[in-house]
């Protein structure tokens, strides 16, 4: 009889405080955990970094018996397992990396109910062997995690995921819960053939991530602005690189490594121990950056992780949002940077047409490929259009994409169009982009004169743009599928659509190239966040989290994330018990560490509240100038900018609310109740406020707000001190 089945059952919010130290659920979780505890069905979208794990972990503890938790991710489960030991969860693995004593405790550990959670691949859950084991133990639900895995138009397709609808007919009575960060309609629907998930509650949670920046280059040299993109943004972050090939993959890597980043490889060509060797010291080590094929990063989880770039073209929009969705786990600002050409999209075309799927196969591949062509080729925001494949709407664009922060010029390619399609055409249609611009421009080289083509009537019209322009107007007219690429030499063919626009009867506006900046696209550096006095005690504290990871022999996240340790620096707790107010912070945590996290804060002096320089500049001018937009002008910063820096100050007494903004008592009032219910003062996110007000008032509005109850609290306990 199981240890767990006597004792009183605690509620699932009482787990998610002592267990996990968070005050309230998020989003969906309560819904789904109430539900998986009932005993029902579920399946669950919902993005990566929006809280998966909890929405069946804590069913698992609240019900009786233990949760087997079905995951692709060998290489990743002891660092999952240690995770939830750090926090007292009785829990274990059974997979290929134990020897048979190994794995014959814990098969006993769960004979003798001393285990919660057991994490299992499908390919060991499904050996007869296991199924019998389980049969005897008593079972509190099944987990499936990553669910995609079992659609076989997926990017992630796992065969051995199928084979679990033999679930619902060796354990009728066990509640089973998917889960996946990543699927469109067509594989939310085969997730519930598949799985034999019919009777189960979907939910469905916004795919938006508004923490993650968005940017797409099609500059010529991707690997340059890649460096200039790291040197300027993430000087000293972890991130990751994806590359198609894995020789890309090895190159990539040394030369980051020449340029004196720890950079290290990771790809199927490579050994089992030296890419559990790299991912360790990837997850375990800060500032790595791994350089990688697909084959990395699924259930990665390093939540500061501040970058993801792409020096390849993935497969589809899925494939795109998975791997961007790797960045900023932990909620702070992050930067998902692609490189595009016109080599990625004719490699992928092929990949396609060359592959073994048959011809329904190679169809929806193409569908996804083109979707994904689409997004890069935009002028408008792309947030909006990410989350419209997913069938979400976004009513407003983000302001958080390189389309919406430099929005791209366009300009009426149709004569263009016309130049290049009559190229194609007039040539045979059996020759590639270089060939073909050649001719556009007259440059008559070997090639040209063996196949004649200075007598073309479209040889030397296209003087008015340069390769590079015309290698881009090729481009896009691909990626709008007025031209395909076929054949070993990449020759390019007229498709139907382009004789409306030979004939005149269609307009085609086309992307200028954009020219390379020097410029940061975010800033992700705890200093923005953090006072300096603050910012010195956070990396204080990262020492010391350091050297407890070390101690405890798990990476610095398991024992507790980035944001725990800023809220820690900034409400610098003097004892456990304003130790189990941080957000992170369990009991397990608290009577672990909180000795040393006490001892740290009480030898920290005092911390005193004052504004940057750039701040104090804006406020001292707003109080000559009375007006936001006066101040802008004045600065030459946006609006937003100045309402961010008078949020400063009002959250420190130095600008009353009233002075920014309009607000009537009521409205005040009804702020405050909000504010409370939400529990927004300890985390400060306002996009749960936002949404409570349905876009009502702006952002920047509601952080004068929030600052504006945080000074209010900061009295409050003044007086009562």
């Amino acid at each position: 009889m199981s240890q767990f089945e006597h004792a009183t059952k605690p509620q699932p919010l009482e787990v998610l405080n002592s267990v996990f130290g968070y005050d309230s659920f998020r989003h969906q979780q309560q819904a789904i955990v109430e539900s998986v505890v009932g005993g029902q069905d579920v399946l669950t979208l919902m993005p990566t970094g929006g809280g998966k794990s909890i929405c069946y972990q804590i069913p698992a503890m609240v019900r009786s018996g233990v949760g087997v938790v079905v995951s692709p991710l060998i290489a990743l489960m002891k660092d999952q397992v240690d995770a939830l030991r750090e926090v007292g969860v009785a829990c274990a693995f059974l997979n290929s990396t134990q020897d048979q004593y190994e794995q014959m405790e814990v098969e006993a550990s769960l004979m003798r109910g001393e285990i919660q959670l057991l994490y299992v691949s499908p390919e060991r859950l499904l050996m007869e062997r296991t199924l019998n084991l389980l049969e005897q133990a008593h079972l509190s639900l099944f987990a499936i995690d990553e669910a995609h895995c079992v659609s076989q138009w997926g990017h992630d397709f796992r065969p051995e995921y199928q084979k679990l609808s033999i679930l619902p007919q060796r354990f009728p009575n066990v509640p089973r819960i998917a889960l996946t960060a990543t699927a469109d309609e067509r594989t939310k629907q085969e997730i519930i053939s598949q799985l034999q998930l019919s009777n189960a509650k979907v939910f469905v949670h916004s795919f938006d991530r508004p923490n993650i920046r968005y940017h797409v280059s099609e500059m010529a040299n991707a690997k340059h602005e890649l460096w200039d993109f790291i040197e300027q943004n993430h000087p000293q972050d972890a991130g990751i690189v994806y590359c198609l090939s894995r020789k890309k993959v090895e190159e990539t890597a040394t030369w980051l490594s020449g340029k004196g980043r720890v950079a290290l490889p990771y790809h199927a060509g490579m050994s089992v121990e030296q890419k559990n060797q790299n991912q360790q010291r990837f997850l375990r080590e800060e500032g790595v950056i791994i350089v990688a094929t697909i084959a990395f990063g699924m259930g990665i989880d390093k939540p500061n992780v501040r970058f993801v770039g792409h020096l390849s073209l993935p497969k589809s929009i899925e494939s795109y949002y998975q791997e961007t969705g790797r960045a900023g786990r932990d909620g702070a600002q992050a930067n998902a940077w692609m490189a595009y050409g016109l080599q990625d999209l004719v490699m992928q075309k092929q990949m396609v047409e060359n592959s073994d799927g048959n011809s329904q196969y190679k169809q929806v591949q193409m569908g996804k490929l083109n979707a994904l062509l689409g997004y890069c080729e935009l002028s408008s925001c792309r947030r909006q259009t990410l989350l419209g494949y997913f069938g979400e709407s976004l009513s407003q664009p983000c302001g958080n994409c390189d389309n919406c922060l430099n929005p791209p010029k366009t300009w009426d390619g149709t004569q263009a169009a016309q130049k290049a399609l009559s190229t194609v055409y007039r040539s045979g249609q059996t020759f590639g982009v270089t060939h073909l611009v050649n001719v556009l421009l007259g440059k008559s080289d070997e090639k040209i004169q063996r196949f004649g083509h200075e007598s073309l009537s479209t040889f030397g019209i296209g003087t008015e743009l340069t390769a590079e322009q015309w290698k881009g107007v090729f481009r896009q007219l691909i990626a709008m599928n007025y031209l395909t690429v076929e054949g070993m030499y990449n020759n390019l063919k007229l498709t139907e659509l382009c004789r409306t626009v030979l004939r005149g009867e269609q307009t085609i506006e086309l992307r200028e190239l954009r020219k390379a900046k020097k410029k940061k696209t975010s800033s992700t550096k705890k200093s923005t966040a953090l006072s300096a006095q603050d910012a010195e005690v956070f990396e204080k504290l990262r020492e010391l989290r350091a050297s407890l990871a070390k101690q405890q022999n798990v990476p610095a996240y398991v024992i507790c994330h980035d944001a725990s340790l800023a809220d820690i620096a900034l409400k610098r707790p003097l004892n456990h018990e304003e130790l189990g107010q941080v957000s992170g912070f369990g009991d397990a945590k608290v009577a672990k560490y909180g000795d040393a996290i006490v001892e740290l804060m009480i030898a920290q002096p005092k911390a005193t509240l004052v504004l940057t320089a750039t701040e104090q500049t804006t406020v001292d001018l707003f109080n000559q100038l009375n007006k936001v937009d006066l101040v802008a002008a004045e600065r030459g910063i946006a609006a937003n900018t100045v309402m961010s820096h008078l949020a400063s100050a009002i959250e420190i007494g130095l600008c009353p609310l009233q002075q920014v903004i309009e607000v009537e008592p009521s409205e005040l009032e009804q702020f405050g109740v909000v504010i409370t219910q939400l529990n927004l003062l300890s985390e400060r996110k306002l996009k749960p406020l936002f949404e409570h007000f349905e876009a009502k008032y702006d952002y920047s509005t509601l952080r004068c707000v929030v600052s504006h109850f945080v000074y209010q609290k900061q009295l409050a306990s003044l007086a009562n001190s």
